[in-house]
């Protein structure tokens, strides 16, 4: 394993290697089966740049989000995108780094609210496939200009290039959080109550369904008088949708971080599939995957996480459904294979990118 302790060093290892890199972080989200010595990004590890003031932070790609989550607590701060932590789903160990977030785009169940990681990324510095440092973006939201490699640097995998530095927009603290719990609805109900609360103007920032326990989950953030107000209009809004029950404080926490980590696999046997869709789409999913399969659904229905029988063929069982399917565990793990015109696209990109193919080769096609 290379570890370089600075971008230089980084860039010198990529321009000297003779053949494929594999590209890690902490090492906690692996999938797929990149060829070749692993280059690891966790020797570029601190803080560079806070200022809580300008709600704006720059930090080594190899820095832990612990630290970076720990250091925003202090000021009252955080991630607008709640960042997923893989360890307990896939049973990986190691330490998250912000640089793995942001090159898996890895986004919790605020990304129906906040946006996603790459939405709130304002600056990157990379090294490319031959060496070279570059810089796309800037340290403030304003300095942002040119083209937007940023947000293509955001859930690339690092294909296109090794991430050393990165730079994100904060938002202030979150002042009270409730849960309202609809009990005993089957999936086609839950994306329908879930869809008319998204649709509402009480601002839900995080919605999400687990069949097995017959629960529906919708979140509200704010200040404690707000929440109070809109959990009191969201229960008059969902009535009829049966029995409810409403999460407050430390329970509601509990419960989000669960949903956003899908601990509720954690240990499952079989093959855990990730399933992106219209929210709309996620009934048909669900009806089609194999028996046996575990299933739970966040972002209104869009995304649907499911642990299915070992070997099972998922994208064939969905395939008359729009989306995406990509089997983050087991022998057929990888990304959904691209339209050929994007796929063309793709391989352009890094060919521009990457000329010489060393960069997570063979990971995303």
């Amino acid at each position: 394993m290379m570890k370089p302790d600075s971008e230089v060093a980084l860039a010198e290892a990529v321009a000297s290697a003779k053949s494929p890199l594999r590209i890690q972080g902490g090492g906690t989200r692996p999938i797929g089966h990149a060829e070749g010595e692993v280059l690891s990004t966790t020797g570029l590890s601190g803080i560079e740049l806070y200022e809580p003031g300008a709600l704006t932070l720059v930090a080594k790609a190899g820095t832990p989000i612990s630290v970076i989550e720990a250091a925003l607590a202090k000021e009252n701060q955080r991630l607008p995108f709640e960042p997923m932590d893989h360890r307990a789903l896939l049973g990986t160990s190691g330490e998250p780094t912000i640089g793995g977030v942001v090159a898996t785009n890895a986004s919790g169940p605020r990304r129906i609210q906040a946006g996603a990681c790459r939405d709130s990324l304002i600056g990157v510095r990379y090294v490319d496939g031959q060496g070279a440092i570059i810089k796309n973006g800037g340290r403030v939201m304003k300095n942002v200009t040119g083209y937007d490699l940023v947000k293509l640097l955001a859930g690339s995998y690092g294909t296109l290039g090794v991430l050393s530095e990165v730079g994100f927009k904060v938002l202030p603290g979150i002042e009270a959080t409730a849960t309202l719990v609809l009990h005993g609805l089957d999936v086609q109900r839950a994306v329908e109550a879930m869809s008319k609360a998204l649709g509402s103007p009480f601002e839900i920032s995080a919605a999400a369904q687990f069949p097995d326990e017959g629960k529906t989950t919708l979140r509200l953030e704010g200040f404690e008088a707000s929440v109070k107000y809109r959990m009191t209009q969201l229960r008059v809004l969902l009535d009829g949708f049966g029995d409810m029950e409403e999460l407050q404080g430390e329970a509601s926490k509990k419960l989000w971080t669960a949903t956003r980590d899908v601990t509720h696999f954690a240990g499952a046997e079989g093959d855990i599939w990730r399933i992106s869709v219209k929210p709309s789409d996620a009934p048909a999913v669900v009806s089609h995957l194999p028996g046996g399969s575990k299933l739970s659904l966040d972002w209104g229905g869009g995304l649907v996480w499911v642990v299915a029988p070992k070997g099972a063929d998922i994208r064939s069982a969905i395939s008359h459904v729009s989306g995406h399917a990509t089997c983050l565990r087991g022998a057929a793990a990888t990304f959904q294979p691209e339209p050929a015109q994007l796929a063309v696209i793709s391989k352009g990109l890094r060919a521009q990118f990457d000329p010489r193919g060393i960069l997570n080769a063979g990971l995303m096609g």
